[in-house]
């Protein structure tokens, strides 16, 4: 297509003026720079026409990139543009692309066309397309989008990204299906940064898999109409998830650019942040996380049929410590985290919660929260009765050496429990809880042995109760006998010597029943108490 002699381009291209500049740019890897002293013409997105001295045509581009000219001696072609238009529709469909490519500030009159090709690396930056379709694109290094506005939507279906994606501060609106960003099985080999980005539509990256973090601090995901804003069911991240709050106090983003490697560090204090928001359900069911999921300074504002969903997601750490609005779900069930992180305000109220199955090891709480509010937030997850929240709760109780603590939520399971039974079965409950706690504080059970012990003694002193044969049998007393009927299985001698009549009777048959049920709850809670040892 070239020269061979010169590396010139060939004459029937009819190069203007713009693309000869361009190409010998190309050549000497120099930057071909458009801009003009107004920094309002500048701007892509913005409403100034730019003629034909600052446009080439998307043809000449990509056979530049696909089959251009030799590079000059000592140098390495390259193609860098900045404020130019590239009109017409840039096609490297299933393309190998050398050159190194680096676009700043430049406006595609029509789609980018990347599907199948492969780069080494690729960087457009604070450029306006109407839509970039690069579905199984392959890169050796990085793929950058900082700051672009892209109209229609992006497609990186199995796309493989060598070293990092990088789209902070991008703004992307749907396609005709809603869709922000189809990113579905693709994979990233380091970093993909999102941070400060603003996504209108949804963003799907179902079974995607990033290398090392995923971050969308400060990010604000929009689709208050759809399903969801964040569709990543069966997401891997081999280290941190990252939809938290970004510190833009210290980076100047009033100018319009964006930190090399993202907006990596912790928010200092005083230093003003922007929250990461979500307008739309997010579904990440049975993700795998290394390190964590971080809900930190997270905004949610769903719909009454959306959900933040993590069904059977795992990693170590789940930090929720957002802030909830009054609709949506939060769905746990099956999740399995290490470290539960959380505060009292950052989960939703009663029927807004579904926890069935979620597994915890550790709770680490921030702020106040108690074990009043922990079994609130319990009772939050489950509108009608469930026993798994409160053996979960009381697990990780235990675990963490606090057994009070761990027989409360277990006496709390009971007392709710109790309200799903019959009459009959409430009134045993309230028994049991009265007298025993059902079986959770088994020093009231030993207390109201001796008092009713005492009580027997005083009542059998003064009301003797005679003899079954004159004659025989153990000499009467009281003490023994009170003893011999409120402890069962172990035979003191005393209980059948005697014939009780009248009211005596009643009083016999009442003590041997609260002796049942004393002992029984004793042995039950040293039982409990020999399982946990």
């Amino acid at each position: 297509m070239t020269d061979p002699r010169d590396g010139g381009p060939p004459p029937e291209l009819g190069l203007t003026a713009t693309e000869q500049a361009m190409w010998k740019a190309f050549r000497a890897a120099r930057t071909h720079d458009l801009r003009t002293p107004r920094p309002e013409w500048n701007d892509p997105r913005g409403p100034h026409t730019w003629g034909p001295e600052r446009s080439v045509r998307a043809r000449v581009v990509a056979l530049l990139l696909l089959d251009g000219p030799p590079p000059l001696p000592g140098r390495v072609a390259a193609l860098k543009l900045n404020g130019v238009q590239i009109t017409g529709t840039l096609d490297l469909s299933g393309g190998t692309v050398v050159p190194y490519v680096e676009l700043h500030n430049c406006r595609f009159e029509q789609e980018v066309l990347l599907p199948e090709s492969q780069f080494t690396t690729l960087r457009l930056i604070a450029c306006s397309l109407p839509r970039l379709e690069a579905a199984r694109l392959r890169t050796e290094g990085d793929l950058h989008l900082p700051r672009c506005v892209v109209r229609r939507g992006i497609r990186l279906t199995d796309a493989q990204i060598g070293t990092d994606l990088l789209l902070n501060q991008l703004v992307v609106r749907p396609d005709r299906r809603g869709v922000s960003i189809a990113a579905d099985g693709m994979s990233v080999g380091q970093d993909m940064q999102a941070e400060m980005m603003r996504s209108y539509g949804e963003l799907s990256m179902r079974a995607a898999t990033i290398g090392v973090s995923l971050s969308l601090r400060g990010s604000t995901l929009s689709n208050p109409h759809g399903r969801r804003a964040f569709n990543a069911p069966q997401l891997t991240v081999e280290r941190t998830l990252y939809l938290t709050g970004a510190g833009v106090g210290g980076y100047p983003f009033t100018t319009g650019t964006t930190p090399p490697y993202g907006i990596t560090t912790t928010p200092q204090h005083g230093v003003r942040t922007q929250a990461f928001e979500c307008r739309g359900g997010v579904r990440l069911d049975d993700g795998r996380f290394g390190d964590a999921v971080d809900f930190s300074e997270a905004r949610f504002a769903l719909e009454a049929d959306q959900e933040l969903s993590l069904r059977r997601i795992q990693t170590p750490e789940l930090r929720f410590l957002g802030e909830w609005a009054q609709r949506g779900r939060v769905v746990l069930s099956g999740a399995r985290v290490s470290n539960l992180v959380d505060r009292y305000d950052s989960w939703p109220g009663p029927g807004s919660l579904v926890m069935a199955g979620f597994s915890y090891e550790t709770l680490i709480p921030l702020g106040h929260f108690p074990l009043s509010l922990r079994l609130d937030w319990v009772a939050a997850a489950t509108p009608e009765y469930a026993p798994e929240p409160y053996e979960q709760l009381a697990g990780a109780l235990r675990d963490s050496g606090e057994d009070a603590d761990a027989r409360a939520v277990l006496l709390a399971k009971q007392r709710r429990r109790r309200e799903t039974l019959p009459p009959a079965g409430k009134a045993w409950g309230y028994l049991q809880d009265w007298m025993v706690a059902y079986g959770y504080r088994p020093g009231r059970a030993a207390v109201w042995m001796a008092v009713l012990w005492a009580a027997a003694t005083v009542y059998f002193t003064l009301r003797p109760v005679p003899p079954l044969k004159e004659g025989e049998g153990p000499a009467w007393n009281p003490w023994l006998y009170a003893l011999d009927l409120l402890v069962p299985v172990i035979d003191l001698g005393q209980g059948n010597a005697w014939r009780p009549t009248g009211l005596t009777q009643w009083v016999v048959a009442v003590l041997i029943l609260l002796g049942w049920v004393l002992a029984t709850t004793v042995a039950a809670g040293a039982s409990r108490l020999l399982r946990r040892q």
